[in-house]
């Protein structure tokens, strides 16, 4: 009883641990929670070409983006979409590390080299590690990306209406943006100065529109952009335009809210479907790798495995398929 209260303890104080040094590391609130990541920068002691490449272009790692590119710029972008301005390469590697870490202490903690087949039962811990590691990770990012998301998707309209009357009293688009960015509070405060930003370093307005539905992630953003360009080119009344969107705009979060109420149920329960058994069977392969390893030479356990792993991806796939629908 006693190791076992030990090793919980042990794990609790691991999970801890990386929490802990995750949001240090990745935090990107000010003091007050309100002060842009752009004014964060600026009170640092940089200058604004720096602020520029620090929030706007795009990390780069010239052995990864050579490697796999386009798996690169898909990783790049949903951390962005998160908030997180570290590379993809800079968070695999805290990642690793984690999980290597959690490796060690399972070992030290567990004696599984004191057992026989100790290379296997070493192999099945580390898969283990890996497995919680990664998962948690993931977990934590996805959702900063949708908590992100879901303050962009609530602070536009609200900022749609601050261009409008700005636009409508004589301001510029772009003078009229920079008083909704100074008006708003973070995410949507950072994301519209840095529009500001880019089109001050010769950026086509158009462009910087799109790059902030790139960033962001959000179909509001991008209607917003489509609906700027449209604008551009047939002419027409921008202050109606963007009435109108912040209308669409309110009108789809109302009906999203009500389809999220209907579906709770069903996604929590895709959730624990889906994450459960890899949960398990990684924290098994992490705790006690002899419950994988005493069976690798029964002739129907590779066969039962290749069977079991056929069917949680074909399950998967339909439940993602249920509680993931357009409207």
């Amino acid at each position: 009883m006693t190791v076992v209260l030990i090793l919980v303890l042990s794990f609790s104080t691991v999970v801890l641990t990386v929490h802990a040094v995750a949001s240090l590391l990745f935090a990107s609130r000010d003091r007050s929670g309100r002060m842009s990541r752009r004014l964060s920068v600026l009170e640092s002691g940089a200058s604004p070409d720096q602020t520029f490449s620090a929030l706007v272009r795009k990390p780069t790692s010239r052995a990864a983006a050579a490697a796999a590119p386009e798996l690169y710029d898909q990783l790049a972008t949903y951390l962005r979409h998160a908030g997180l301005s570290a590379p993809p390469e800079r968070v695999a590697g805290i990642a690793v590390a984690v999980a290597i870490g959690l490796w060690l202490l399972s070992l030290i903690l567990l004696g599984a080299v004191s057992h026989g087949g100790v290379l296997a039962n070493a192999v099945v811990s580390l898969m283990g590690s890996f497995g919680l590691t990664f998962l948690g990770a993931y977990a934590w990012i996805s959702g900063r990306r949708a908590e992100r998301l879901k303050k962009i998707e609530e602070q536009l309209p609200l900022a749609l209406d601050i261009v409008t009357r700005a636009i409508r009293a004589g301001h510029p688009v772009i003078s009229a943006l920079q008083l909704a960015a100074d008006e708003m509070s973070d995410p949507i405060r950072t994301e519209f100065a840095l529009i500001v930003d880019e089109t001050t370093y010769g950026f086509d307005f158009r462009e910087a529109l799109q790059n902030l539905a790139e960033r962001t992630g959000s179909p509001d953003a991008r209607y917003f952009a489509v609906s700027v360009s449209i604008q551009a080119e047939t002419g027409g009344n921008l202050t109606e335009i963007l009435e109108g969107l912040a209308a669409v705009i309110r009108g789809r979060q109302t009906l999203h809210r009500r389809v999220r109420a209907l579906g709770s149920e069903g996604r929590m329960s895709a959730m624990i479907l889906s994450a459960l058994p890899v949960l398990l069977i990684s924290f098994l392969g992490l705790t006690q790798p002899k419950f994988y390893t005493d069976k690798f030479s029964d002739p129907i356990f590779w066969p039962t495995v290749a069977c079991v792993f056929s069917l949680y991806l074909i399950g998967w796939f339909i439940i993602h398929r249920i509680v993931n629908f357009r409207y």
